[in-house]
């Protein structure tokens, strides 16, 4: 590793304050904009109106007072750069659509993220949206550089964003310079970030940076929006300021060391000499402790019950990381309002949920997911049915996971099931290895025949820190929807915020023999009559 130099720390830049407020909604500028300072206001208006792929403005003035101790945090400024033309991995959508999408979903994590969605011919342009540009870029805290492989973009791009401390570049030309905290962050040969930091005098530093290398590479290699956002709140966690969700991830030292020890000894030990749980641990280690995808696959992988008993102690009884994870409230999805023209009741959901089980041996097969690390594990099947105890309602699902060794293993998790206060809201809760997650669910729709549904759900496992949210599509045999359905069910995903080309498609070509049932007793539809159309057991 070359050491150099210590770390630039960002330089506050009072006059973007004054002068521009970033946004991402396609809102036009506040009503009251015309008292405020217009030096870019009449330029960024004439960008987005000539330029459709750039992301519309709200240009306000941020009082000075906003830097003083106890008022709320300046913006966080992101500008993103894309090659004109640009398709990205994400079922072949343009980088323009992903990154415009993801300045939206920035905004559910924090509304004083503002990112500006630009596309590289502006480089080339020569007038005056080549300036505003310019003057925009120089007062980014980030700059993201997506697929911008134009040599004349290139080079304008190093003669204008030199000062900028934070510049990240993905899938563009090697010319380009990636830096973190001000410090210069090397490539390997195929442009992919590489481990190596030059700038850092501290090997404290040096490492956290690295960390932060490892992560967004990891995250972003696997192409899809969930990580797309990730990686740059990791950078904006690390560099700029806190993200809620994401701090005092790491242990507590001594703190967290004594807890250990004082109360789990024997649920410790039992999991150092089980070979599947040491795996699960030595696993985990190798994870970002904010990378959900990475730590999810690898309980998945090797759950065992002293995995369950040491994250049972550790972390839900006695919280030794001191962590808390909220239920996130952003996006705000209502649900549906009617069924079969008749205005949904709570016992209509519950059966809504409830679906084929009768007909079929589960209640739906999950055809598609949002989230990449709790939705795209292949053979998903929902089961929900009413207990024994009376109110009481229960979901059980089932699905496959490829471990870590390859190997193809059923999981099943169950969860207890309360109504919301809405019909059609419901609160889910699940000990999961050891750890509690709480969910709010909601019905967002679900065809008349039932041929398919959208559900949606918010989620934390508070000990660990962790807060998430997602969305499943479901249809009886685990196929896509009909094409006629295609329009409404493009509505309902807007109503989650939810893009098709976010989705992945579940596997559902080799479920065999998958652990489905219900407990002796278990009641199902009360409201809704369900008839077995054209569906078979497949």
């Amino acid at each position: 590793m070359a050491l150099a130099a210590p770390p630039r720390l960002p330089k506050p830049m009072p006059g973007f304050l004054r002068t521009l407020q970033f946004a991402a909604s396609q809102t036009i500028c506040h009503p009251c904009s015309h008292r405020r300072k217009p030096s870019l206001v009449p330029q960024l208006r004439r960008i987005a109106l000539r330029a459709p792929t750039i992301l519309p403005l709200a240009v306000s003035e941020a009082k000075e007072s906003a830097m003083t101790e106890g008022l709320p945090d300046p913006p966080v400024r992101i500008v993103a750069l894309f090659g004109e033309g640009s398709v990205s991995p994400l079922k072949s959508t343009p980088w323009q659509e992903v990154m415009l999408h993801t300045a939206k979903r920035l905004k559910w994590v924090d509304e004083g993220y503002e990112m500006l969605v630009f596309t590289d011919s502006l480089c080339k342009s020569g007038d005056d949206n080549a300036t505003t540009l310019q003057r925009v870029s120089s007062l980014a805290d980030i700059l993201v550089i997506v697929a911008v492989t134009d040599q004349e973009s290139v080079l304008w791009i190093q003669a204008n964003c030199e000062n900028i401390q934070n510049i990240i570049c993905f899938e563009s030309s090697r010319d380009l310079v990636n830096k973190l905290g001000g410090s210069y962050v090397l490539s390997d040969k195929k442009g992919k970030l590489f481990d190596k930091i030059v700038g850092f005098s501290q090997s404290k530093k040096a490492s956290e940076s690295e960390e932060v290398v490892r992560t967004v590479s990891e995250a972003w290699d696997r192409h899809n929006s969930d990580d797309i956002r990730f990686c740059l709140l990791v950078i904006i966690n690390a560099y700029i300021r806190p993200v809620p969700i994401l701090k005092n991830l790491r242990s507590k030292g001594f703190s967290t060391l004594n807890c250990m020890v004082k109360n789990c000894g024997p649920q410790i030990l039992n999991c150092l000499l089980d070979p599947n749980c040491r795996k699960a641990l030595q696993c985990l280690n190798r994870c970002s402790p904010v990378d959900q995808v990475c730590n999810y696959r690898c309980i998945a992988s090797y759950e065992s019950p002293n995995l369950e008993a040491f994250s049972l102690c550790v972390l839900q009884k006695h919280n030794c990381l001191e962590l808390d994870a909220k239920i996130p409230e952003k996006p705000y999805v209502t649900p549906m309002e009617k069924f079969r023209g008749k205005d949904l009741c709570n016992e209509t959901a519950e059966d809504l949920f409830v679906g084929w089980l009768g007909s079929l041996n589960w209640s739906w097969r999950v055809v598609a997911g949002q989230n990449p690390a709790y939705d795209q594990f292949p053979c998903q099947y929902q089961l929900f049915y009413r207990g024994k105890a009376k109110g009481s309602f229960w979901y059980e699902p089932v699905f496959q996971v490829k471990t870590l060794e390859e190997k193809m293993v059923w999981r099943r998790r169950k969860y207890r099931v309360k109504r919301g206060k809405i019909p059609g809201t419901f609160y889910f809760s699940v000990l999961d290895n050891g750890v509690v997650s709480n969910e709010f669910w909601t019905i967002v729709d679900v065809n008349n025949d039932l041929s398919w549904a959208l559900f949606h759900y918010s989620g934390a496992a508070r000990v660990a820190g962790q807060s998430y949210t997602g969305a499943v599509l479901v249809t009886p045999d685990g196929a896509y929807p009909k094409d006629t359905d295609r329009m409404k069910l493009a509505l309902a995903l807007e109503k989650c915020g939810i893009k098709d080309w976010e989705l992945y498609t579940v596997d559902n070509c080799s479920c065999v023999d998958p652990p489905l049932g219900i407990p002796e007793g278990a009641s199902l539809h009360s409201m809704i009559e369900v008839k077995d159309q054209t569906w078979t057991a497949v």
